[in-house]
């Protein structure tokens, strides 16, 4: 159990320190909340449904896009950088512009089948103002794609480094349920 924990922590990290580069390097948000638990989940389960390529990117492109178009219909120069009175119509429109993201977000991963939870912290990064202009969407969805190729970059060196018993493939009974 402890192998698998660090092992676990140490290829998110691993995970993440691309992006971390990639930002660093280029001054642009390659790293976002939302994209740790994306991580966190390709390097806990590492195969399978949840950690599909397309579920992943598609869902967080479906978050992307929903957030900005309720950010840019809804709350347009406002931004939850500092805390809206209460009452005030700032705080009203952040609101709205969340609570609308998260219905177009949740009916569009349900509709194409790409549900994938940590879309939805996307969805409100943006729709908050956090992230909100088209190149910061964008560059949230090329760390999507990065993250996920990255992912399996690494699985296809492994699989052809040793054989398909490798601990990555192991059974794991004793795994959390998430």
């Amino acid at each position: 159990m402890l192998r698998r924990q660090l092992g676990t922590s140490l290829y998110a990290g691993l995970l993440f320190t691309v992006l971390g580069l990639l930002a660093w390097v280029s001054g642009q948000p390659f790293i976002f909340p939302s994209l740790g638990p994306s991580a966190f989940i390709l390097a806990f389960e590492q195969r399978g449904k949840r950690t599909d390529s397309s579920r992943i990117v598609g869902s967080h492109l479906i978050g992307g896009v929903a957030g900005l178009v309720a950010y840019a219909v809804i709350a347009g120069d406002v931004s939850l950088t500092t805390i809206p009175p209460e009452l005030s119509t700032d705080g009203l429109r952040l609101t709205l512009s969340a609570v609308v993201s998260m219905i177009l977000t949740s009916w569009g991963m349900i509709a194409t089948n790409r549900v994938h939870a940590p879309a939805c912290a996307t969805t409100l990064i943006v729709s908050l103002g956090l992230l909100s202009t088209p190149l910061q969407v964008l560059t949230i969805i090329v760390s999507i794609v990065i993250l996920v190729e990255f992912h399996a970059g690494i699985r296809m060196l492994l699989s052809r480094l040793v054989d398909s018993d490798h601990a990555l493939d192991a059974e794991r009974s004793d795994d959390l349920k998430i």
